[in-house]
């Protein structure tokens, strides 16, 4: 008999932020943040991958995938908090989001989010939405 794979369980939130012409070092100026991940309209997305079709700043906080999405989620906060007013302005030109991923091998479990850790979506009035891929 095959022995089964050890669950995983992965999470991830970015804050992004796209548009057209976006002044990526002006964003990272107001930010105070390094981004984690830009890339300007026209960039192959690899090798052989098909060009960007906008402009785009990320930042993720850098903690392990194995990481609750809680935890993701207060620290991508603290981080980018004292830039509040900065990403709601330009949240009237530009999309602002926070990309929330999880990611497991196990088709029968699931996740919960502590209210604390969604301040980010309230204080910025966007969505709270995740991507959820599992590989059995």
């Amino acid at each position: 008999m095959e022995e089964a794979d050890e669950p995983y369980f992965a999470f991830s939130a970015t804050l992004r932020i796209h548009g057209k012409a976006l002044d990526l070092s002006e964003i990272t100026r107001s930010m105070g943040l390094v981004p984690t991940h830009t890339h300007k309209k026209g960039e192959p997305r690899g090798p052989s991958g098909y060009p960007y079709s906008d402009d785009a700043w990320h930042y993720s906080a850098g903690l392990p995938e194995e990481a609750p999405l809680d935890a993701h989620l207060q620290i991508l906060w603290a981080d980018v908090a004292p830039a509040r007013d900065f990403l709601l302005a330009i949240k009237a030109k530009h999309k602002v989001d926070v990309f929330c991923g999880y990611r497991s091998n196990c088709n029968h479990a699931g996740f919960q989010v502590e209210p604390k850790s969604l301040a980010i979506f309230a204080a910025l009035d966007i969505p709270f939405g995740v991507s959820v891929i599992v590989i059995p």
